[in-house]
């Protein structure tokens, strides 16, 4: 069973587009040769390249891997799925936010909203992948790992 399935960061989108128009607009109130005006600037390109980054969360499962990464192929992870002893589907909490993040139940990989899949490796290690399909993607690691 191949798996295939792209989240997008909607809000994260519109959150960041928001801050890049307040950026452009006070850099064009400061005038545009000041030092405030550069570092405006630079939050701007910076703003953009994590909004192109993190835009989006995708995960596929073929019949030896499951895979997630963020954006064009971002902080991309890769777990045979024999080394997977169980995965179940989980409930964030809104403090654990989006991105990349170290939580009390290991690392979590989420670009939007509080549903997950989490995931335990025979070595005991856990972390979670948010998704908006999380019985998806456990219907397609228990179909591939039978």
């Amino acid at each position: 069973m191949q798996y295939h399935h792209t989240q997008n960061g909607i809000l994260i989108k519109r959150i960041m587009g928001g801050a890049i128009a307040f950026f452009l607009v006070m850099a064009s109130v400061v005038g545009l040769d000041t030092v405030t005006a550069f570092v405006f600037y630079g939050a701007v390109a910076l703003m953009l390249l994590l909004s192109w980054l993190f835009s989006s969360l995708t995960i596929s499962v073929d019949s030896e891997e499951l895979q997630h990464y963020f954006g064009p192929g971002f902080w991309k992870k890769t777990y045979v799925l024999q080394d997977i002893e169980s995965i179940e589907q989980v409930r964030n909490s809104w403090i654990f936010g989006w991105g990349i993040r170290l939580t009390p139940y290991g690392w979590l990989y989420n670009v939007s909203g509080l549903d997950a899949v989490e995931v335990q490796l025979r070595s005991g290690r856990k972390f979670r992948i948010g998704t908006d399909d999380p019985q998806g993607v456990i219907s397609a690691i228990h179909g591939n790992n039978a």
